[in-house]
């Protein structure tokens, strides 16, 4: 829709620039308009920009902080190690539940609206849950913060395609690069962060409420500046437009696609190993006798090399027909950072922590492939909730069965080795996802 109104803006500045030339001898051009109506749009896209990085920066801090500080939250709340892995599954669950409403409620309301709504929804549950009472309590505070933050998951591959259809792999670097950095910041400072506001968890995780709230304000901004353009009568005509574009594409049985379901099981398999990661591998690390702050220091590390990563393997993956090759070379660093993890946590760690790193960057090459694996913003935003919603329903076991293995074998062995494991599937389906086609020609009807 964005898109449209872009090119729309374009041909009609084309051909107020024709029409001057032709009639420069009988009235002046219209320039200051033009130059109003130019600068505007570019004032609405650094605008949108904004937004972007700052909601991305929002979409892990709930989950990386809490792993941060996940041994003193289970013994302020006395959860055992089984609830803890139960914990730590409600991310997944929460994405797959919620995620699959964001195209309706996006067609119903806007994309802007509905990442803004998301952004209160994070402020709130990250807020509230420290202080809401109980286990009950707590897991109901995070369910609000991760239902914003489920629905915008989906949307920034919508978002990113919309508005910005010829910079898909440079957009979904930046925002990829923002997630990634707010990931690793809730990592590696949660803990001093906790410290200086006197050793309390509770203070610990609610501080991150303020950079939410922050994220909240690009984002009014730009739902009110498209809702209010040149009264109701042009808003109007504008949403018949949008509404007859839609009906003109073609309706996907995206089940039908076996690149979707191939994207959406390695959507699952990256979500299940990223989330055991940022859930447990600082415990891993503290059970192995690293301190505290280093072992959340570790994660941050983990998380951080998302960061250039982040950026560079979208571009990469944008300019290759097949982006298989990228799968197996991700695959093999996480293969190699369960090995090491299993044989001396403590001795190598850093390197560990590195491996696994670059094997998370998963995340962002699944983005760019359901972006790629599309045409339309319409199959973009129906492969993205499709892949999301079953791919995060497909990881929620995984958080869960490391708590019970933990817990029933007394170590990391077998956890780390279904780790590992799942890296071999999530290879293959890689692969497959990465083949050059797109959902519209396997699922038009």
């Amino acid at each position: 829709m964005a898109s449209e109104e872009t090119r729309t803006l374009k041909s009609t500045t084309n051909v107020s620039g024709n029409a001057g030339s032709s009639a420069a001898s009988d009235s002046p051009v219209p320039t200051g308009e033009q130059t109003g109506k130019a600068s505007t749009h570019a004032w609405t896209t650094r605008l949108l920009v904004l937004g972007i990085v700052l909601a991305a920066l929002n979409l892990r801090p709930a989950i990386t902080s809490l792993g941060a500080l996940l041994e003193e939250v289970r013994d302020g709340l006395g959860m055992s190690g089984s609830v803890a892995g139960l914990l730590t599954s409600v991310p997944p669950l929460c994405f797959a539940v919620f995620g699959v409403m964001a195209p309706r409620l996006a067609r119903r309301f806007g994309p802007a609206a509905v990442v803004c709504a998301g952004m209160v929804l994070i402020t709130a549950g990250l807020l509230i849950r420290p202080y809401i009472g109980g286990t009950t309590g707590f897991l109901v505070g995070s369910a609000l913060a991760l239902m914003g933050i489920a629905v915008s998951n989906v949307l920034m591959p919508v978002i990113v395609k919309r508005w910005f259809p010829d910079r898909v792999g440079s957009m979904t670097g930046l925002y990829s690069m923002a997630l990634a950095l707010g990931t690793a910041s809730a990592a590696a400072v949660t803990v001093p962060i906790t410290d200086a506001l006197g050793g309390s968890w509770r203070s610990g995780l609610a501080v991150w409420a303020a950079l939410a709230a922050a994220a909240v304000l690009p984002w009014i901004a730009l739902v009110r500046h498209r809702e209010a353009p040149s009264g109701p009568e042009a808003a109007g005509e504008q949403r018949s437009r949008a509404r007859g574009a839609e009906q003109a594409q073609p309706v996907l049985r995206i089940t039908r696609s076996r690149t979707a379901w191939a994207l959406a099981v390695f959507f699952g398999l990256q979500a299940t190993a990223a989330y055991i990661t940022m859930g447990w591998m600082a415990q891993i690390f503290r059970d192995a006798g690293v301190s505290a702050g280093t072992a959340g220091l570790l994660l941050a590390v983990t998380m951080v090399m998302g960061v250039p990563l982040a950026f560079v393997i979208p571009r990469v993956a944008t300019r290759l027909p097949r982006q298989g090759p990228i799968v197996i070379a991700l695959g093999v660093c996480g293969l190699a950072g369960y090995a090491g993890l299993y044989l001396a946590p403590a001795g190598g760690a850093w390197v560990w922590a590195v491996l696994l790193g670059i094997a998370n960057c998963s995340f962002p090459l699944a983005l760019t492939m359901v972006g790629m694996r599309a045409r339309t913003g319409a199959g973009v935003a129906q492969l993205s909730a499709f892949a999301q919603s079953t791919g995060y329903l497909i990881s929620i076991p995984g958080p869960l069965l490391v708590g019970v293995l933990y817990q029933h074998s007394g170590g990391w062995g077998l956890p780390i080795a279904l780790m590992a494991g799942l890296m071999i599937p999530q290879m293959a389906v890689g692969v497959l996802a990465g083949r050059n086609r797109t959902v519209e020609d396997e699922a038009a009807r």
